[in-house]
């Protein structure tokens, strides 16, 4: 049996699957927890396991929401230190893989049926080359995937916190905006997120772009505000929530125009993250397209490159297993 995670910032997903030493087999058994309910990973296995195991663990691999240094890593939205030393002890293994979350969705993309995917952009379908993955949740991730002719390699990174780059008036004041209420450094997950989705709302609305309604602001209040202000914009309902929608995906498809520019994916540039398949009708309006394909003299180049949204909420659970399985850490 492999046990396999997507650790991350708001949700952990942990999954069992079946294998016969070589290939992937069937999910027995699956089960997500609210992170933030539990003070460590250890505690959400020694529970997930005293539930679901009825076969011995043979091997374990966890995609975590946050850089891997030296089999350590402090998720970057959440209180937890984990390390592969621990979970090996928890799990009575002699070895178990942690990598970063983005790392182990860009594994599982192999694992997808075509079903599994939306494409916003045909590109040049018969190409083949790199890959490149963007990720947008409660954080945001980005890496890079090598193509060595035979197969893909992620290059895990930290690309969510790079610097947010305005490209327009009003982006140059949210910029201003966000600089000031952090006292210092604005990276594109500050935008480019689910707190990212807060964040706009609450310029738009300081900046008094449009009104706040009255049940509006009791919904965010009361709970996920991401998803408070993404049903109030994807139905029409408020026109402050429909502007905060509209200047993040214009945000994100500019932020996945700069990854197809930085690797030239020609074997495909993949979205994927709790976002994305939750507004899949406000990304397939052309806001995203617009953004993504507005490069200038390198247009060309973005637009020549397929942009497939992932819809598969177990992507990175597949590509934890498979690094479990092929030992790849």
């Amino acid at each position: 049996m492999i046990i396999a995670g997507d650790i991350g910032g708001t949700k952990t997903n942990v999954a069992l699957f079946e294998n016969d030493g070589r290939a992937l087999g069937r999910i027995v058994a699956q089960q997500n927890f609210l992170s933030g309910q539990y003070g460590s990973l250890e505690a959400i296995l020694r529970e997930f396991i005293s539930s679901h195991a009825q076969q011995p663990v043979t091997h374990a691999c966890f995609g975590v929401a946050g850089p891997v240094v030296s089999g350590r890593s402090h998720i970057t939205n959440l209180k937890w230190l984990i390390s592969e030393e621990s979970l090996a002890e928890t799990l009575k293994l002699g070895r178990v893989g942690l990598i970063n979350d983005l790392e182990a969705t860009a594994h599982g993309i192999g694992e997808l049926h075509p079903s599994n995917l939306f494409t916003l952009n045909e590109g040049v379908e018969a190409a083949v080359g790199h890959r490149a993955l963007i990720a947008a949740g409660t954080g945001l991730g980005m890496t890079g995937i090598f193509w060595d002719g035979q197969r893909h390699h992620p290059m895990p990174g930290e690309g969510g916190h790079l610097d947010f780059a305005p490209r327009n008036e009003r982006e140059i004041e949210l910029l201003r905006y966000m600089t000031e209420k952090l006292n210092g450094h604005v990276s594109y997950e500050r935008v480019l997120s689910g707190m990212g989705l807060l964040n706009i709302y609450s310029f738009l609305r300081d900046r008094k772009y449009a009104e706040e309604p009255a049940w509006l602001a009791e919904e965010i209040a009361g709970g996920d505000h991401a998803a408070a202000i993404s049903r109030a914009a994807l139905s029409h309902k408020s026109e402050l929530a429909t502007l905060a929608l509209d200047m993040l995906v214009g945000v994100y498809g500019a932020m996945a125009g700069n990854l197809a520019l930085l690797f030239k994916p020609f074997g495909g540039l993949y979205i994927g993250g709790g976002i994305a398949p939750k507004i899949l009708e406000k990304l397939t309006d052309g806001t995203f397209m617009r953004a993504y394909g507005d490069k200038g003299r390198m247009s060309w180049i973005v637009e020549s490159i397929p942009v497939r949204i992932i819809l598969d909420d177990k992507t990175a659970l597949y590509g934890a297993a498979r690094c479990a399985l092929c030992s790849v850490t």
